[in-house]
């Protein structure tokens, strides 16, 4: 082989090289590092005897971690149903090759741009009681409006769901208009010429053609959903109490805060493992379809 032969084929990996390596110390080494601090007794500093599952144990007695799995559940079920509702209804209503389309593609996917943090301290004006929503209908003259979710216990977790779809509906919104545009044109022509109305073969050919993009959509959301982090602690820094405590949070406080460094990495793994569940059933469906495929 020559040595032109030769660099061509050992310069990609040799540019990947410290990339990969970066991925191997920054990711799955203190994936390992955490592993392994959840099977210690590590609670202000780290620690490297074996106690086994006892910080799993401590965790799963925990309330306040049962409260974050359970805002878990509802934030991630309301926040995928209503992003992927109001996602798919603004790309269908895109695909109509509406006026101004790259504006308004524009002004959906703007809120994408910023940080959660933004989004967070945003939404946590909005929503105040005392500077926000409220206080503009109450000036306005509707004196008898009230919207204090923020700051009530069993509707916080609510406002989280608002401050998170209103961010992530124009990324939903993305990737269904780009899974649109990929169907062929002709499928709807036939349709309609069998004299199926527009609303039917939405319903019945498009939306069926769209599950990589739904399965798209549903593993990227989840995924935001279990590491969603800044967003609450911007928003209700986890509050009023603990009513919109996370695992993120939980794990955070655990670990910085209240020195149970343990529990806070047994934490870290049971959301690794809860976004493993997700992420290699997907996986494995698109490989299996790519081998199909050849």
């Amino acid at each position: 082989m020559s040595f032109k032969n030769k660099l061509d084929l050992w310069l990609p990996r040799l540019v990947l090289s410290p990339s990969l390596l970066a991925v191997l110390i920054a990711v799955y080494l203190f994936i390992v590092w955490t592993a392994w601090i959840s099977l210690s007794s590590s609670q202000m500093v780290p620690k490297f005897d074996f106690v086994g599952l006892e910080q799993y144990v401590r965790l799963w007695s925990t309330p306040r971690w049962h409260t974050a799995v359970a805002n878990l559940f509802i934030f991630t079920a309301l926040f995928l149903a209503i992003t992927i509702a109001l996602g798919l209804f603004l790309a269908i209503l895109l695909d109509q090759k509406v006026r101004a389309e790259g504006f308004l593609r524009a002004v959906y996917l703007y809120p994408m741009a910023l940080s959660f943090i933004v989004t967070g301290t945003a939404w946590k004006w909005i929503l105040n009681p005392d500077l926000g929503l409220q206080k503009v209908v109450n000036e306005l003259g509707w004196t008898g409006f009230v919207f204090d979710w923020i700051t009530q216990p069993s509707f916080a977790i609510y406002c989280v769901v608002i401050a998170a779809v209103w961010q992530s509906t124009g990324f939903a919104m993305a990737i269904f208009l780009a899974g649109l545009r990929a169907i062929d044109t002709s499928i709807i022509k036939a349709a309609q010429i069998e004299g199926a109305s527009l609303l039917r073969i939405y319903v019945s050919v498009i939306v069926p053609m769209l599950r990589p993009a739904f399965l798209s959509v549903i593993v990227l959301l989840s995924y935001i959903s279990i590491k969603s982090f800044d967003l609450v602690l911007a928003l209700t820094n986890a509050g009023p109490g603990s009513a919109t405590e996370m695992p993120s949070t939980f794990m955070f406080a655990a670990t910085f805060r209240r020195n149970q460094m343990g529990v806070g990495a047994a934490s870290a793994i049971m959301m690794l493992m809860t976004v493993a569940a997700i992420i290699v059933p997907y996986l494995y469906s698109e490989l299996r379809e790519d081998r199909n495929a050849h």
